[in-house]
């Protein structure tokens, strides 16, 4: 008996946890088909964050159980599985064991500011020319090459085969697929692929030919070609790879396809349908991301933005956007949770800051791990400024969720000057855009509508599209554009000298917070 393919299971491994969700043909959540697990931030220096690869493995096949115990759904309807990741964050393995070598260097961390130095001094140019991006600790190839440097004996094994790099989507996909029929490289466990939005983020591939690059992997610590996954298409009908014994077991013995990756952003920008020119969203987790679909070539930015890859459904060939990326906005409102101890729990932050008329004059710079797009100024540090005997929590509160809104408005700004666009809306996803005061203020920053769609988990979604477009479960995209649905709309209402009064006072604070850790390099670990 054949059995109707109903859903498709989608896997979004994020900077804080892991998510498993079920969605429907018509884009819709599963009732009740969602898991969440944290996994632990370890923090060995000042600036330095790590992961542990396999605390995220076991949360996956964690999380995937979960779903199939809460759903009942019959397995044999679930027609694909997708992924979606956290970008850059590095993992090197042993393919033989399945065990690192050394934790997962973070996308945060920034380990790697020496290296990053003599590429920006030597080969700023190259980079930017063949990979869109801007050098920085932020991408994997340094994480690489400190990796290569500093575990023991790892250079030798990489060149005898005895070890693989991958960012966490090859990381999972990879586990996913361990011991499958299907696997295209059996003699290293899983199917050792990464897609062209993923690749496009590491620094070392060539986002023109989408291929790795041999001249980067030279100047970025000699890194071996063999060590690296095989790119391709973020929904490709070839499929990965199906699911190996141990995830199988989970699915009750039954082998499902694994044919969907992208990173988060370009994921969450797929989930928003954003597949015309021009289209643009912001979404807001740990940080926030900026994407803007620039067609079928890469904008080469002139304000500090980042040409990346947005996805590939064929060989050889993708779409292309420009990319702001903000490190910390909703990390910041942990900082306020955690670290400050202002509120317990996160949605406390705004009541508490809708208790407060304004910020009193106070501005929250959030540049904990340094300062994104369009800035890229890894010596910027945190600061809160303009605090008086009158500042209370409340104000420092309202200043950290502003302080997300102008962010993004620098971003936005950007994009309209690299591509002559005015920008007329913003799509919201992420947790942080449930904030009624948060996307109301950013409407006011911005000037233009903020759009937030009824299904929240867009990088979800966008996974969940890709894996099911390759196995045919949705027919085009036109198909899956007619699935979007608007929840709320926010209009601007401030005044226009208001907002550019707010705006420059950002501004200044802004230019304060700028090469902080070049003053005092000592407090950060980098004399």
């Amino acid at each position: 008996m054949v059995v109707e393919k109903k859903y498709v299971l989608s896997i979004d491994q994020g900077t804080t946890g892991t998510r498993a969700m079920l969605f429907t043909r018509e884009g819709l959540p599963v009732p009740g088909g969602r898991a969440y697990r944290e996994h632990r931030q370890i923090y060995p220096k000042p600036g330095w964050v790590e992961h542990d690869p396999l605390e995220i493995r076991e949360n996956t096949k964690l999380v995937i159980k979960e779903v199939l115990e809460k759903t009942k759904v019959d397995t044999r309807e679930i027609a694909a599985i997708g992924v979606t990741n956290q970008r850059e964050t590095t993992i090197i393995w042993d393919p033989r064991t399945g065990k690192p070598v050394y934790n997962a260097i973070v996308w945060q961390c920034r380990r790697t500011a020496p290296l990053v130095e003599k590429l920006r001094e030597e080969y700023f140019d190259v980079i930017r020319k063949k990979t869109g991006l801007v050098p920085d600790p932020y991408f994997s190839g340094t994480k690489i090459w400190w990796l290569l440097d500093n575990v023991e004996g790892l250079r030798e094994k990489a060149e005898r085969g005895e070890a693989v790099f991958g960012t966490i989507d090859t990381w999972l996909i990879w586990n996913l697929t361990r011991g499958s029929r299907e696997v295209q490289t059996p003699e290293r466990g899983g199917a050792h692929v990464v897609d062209y939005s993923n690749a496009s983020r590491t620094m070392i591939f060539n986002i023109h030919r989408l291929d790795w690059d041999d001249e980067l992997l030279e100047i970025e610590g000699r890194i071996p070609r063999d060590i690296l996954p095989l790119p391709r298409p973020s929904s490709d009908r070839r499929i990965y790879g199906y699911t190996g014994p141990e995830v199988t077991k989970i699915l009750g013995g039954v082998e499902v396809p694994v044919c969907g990756d992208a990173g988060d952003q370009q994921a969450a920008l797929f989930g928003q349908v954003g597949f015309d020119v021009g289209e643009l969203k912001c979404t807001y987790g740990t940080g926030n991301f900026i994407l803007m679909n620039t067609g079928d070539r890469p904008v080469e930015s002139r304000h500090n933005l980042l040409a990346t890859v947005f996805y590939g459904l064929e060989e050889g060939r993708a779409r292309y956007a420009l990319e702001g990326s903000v490190f910390i906005t909703g990390a910041a409102i942990q900082w306020i949770r955690d670290g400050l101890k202002l509120i317990e729990v996160s949605p406390e932050i705004d009541p508490l800051a809708e208790a407060a008329e304004d910020t009193g004059g106070v501005y929250f710079v959030p540049a904990f791990v340094g300062l994104g797009a369009p800035y890229w100024d890894m010596h910027a540090r945190g600061l809160i400024i303009g605090i008086t005997r009158g500042t209370q929590r409340r104000h420092i509160a309202r200043a950290c969720l502003e302080a997300i809104a102008y962010l993004t408005r620098d971003v936005v700004e950007a994009m309209e000057a690299d591509t002559g666009m005015k920008v007329s809306r913003l799509k919201a996803d992420g947790g942080a855009a449930r904030s009624d005061f948060l996307m109301q203020f950013q409407a006011d920053i911005l000037g233009i509508e903020v759009w937030r769609p009824v299904v929240f988990e867009t990088t979800s979604l966008g996974a969940a599209y890709l894996a099911g477009l390759a196995v045919g479960f949705w027919n085009s995209l036109d198909e899956i554009r007619r699935n979007w649905r608007v929840e709320r709309v926010f209009k601007p209402r401030m005044d226009p000298e208001t907002r550019e009064r707010l705006y420059r006072g950002w501004k200044a604070a802004v230019k304060r917070a700028l090469g902080w850790a070049k003053e005092v390099p000592w407090a950060y670990g980098l004399e």
